[in-house]
């Protein structure tokens, strides 16, 4: 029998990173893929610090980071929402750092294994 994954939502915590930013990341990731569209509803607070046990006040942190980010607004007596323009307002902030973040190092790696320019440019016309 296959196991199904776990949605990112509901994986486990790790103990490098504060759980309030895994919590703005996880949704940062989940409008940047389009899991979360603009003017849906994130999940409460309360219902993030009981799935995953943890104190409200650290799910609230995250709500306010990234309210504070411009990626969530708050409707009175409805919840959180997506803003409009977050996916696009994340993937602008995410090309930015991409090259040098991403990219560069995989450069490197490349040269010092001895992959050509060439080489890189036919893998990436391969990939999907």
């Amino acid at each position: 029998m296959a196991t199904q994954a776990v949605p990112a939502e509901f994986e486990p915590f790790d103990d490098r990173t504060p759980i309030y930013q895994q919590i703005a990341d996880r949704i940062r990731h989940a409008v940047l893929v389009g899991d979360l569209p603009e003017g849906a509803q994130v999940m409460s607070t309360t219902q993030y610090a009981t799935t995953h046990r943890i104190n409200p006040a650290t799910a609230a942190k995250a709500m306010s980071t990234l309210v504070d980010d411009g990626l969530l607004h708050k409707r009175r007596g409805l919840g959180m929402f997506v803003s409009e323009g977050a996916r696009e307002l994340l993937r602008q902030q995410r090309r930015a750092t991409f090259w040098e973040d991403t990219f560069g190092p995989a450069i490197a790696e490349a040269r010092a294994l001895g992959i050509t320019t060439d080489q890189l440019i036919e893998h990436l016309k391969e990939q999907p």
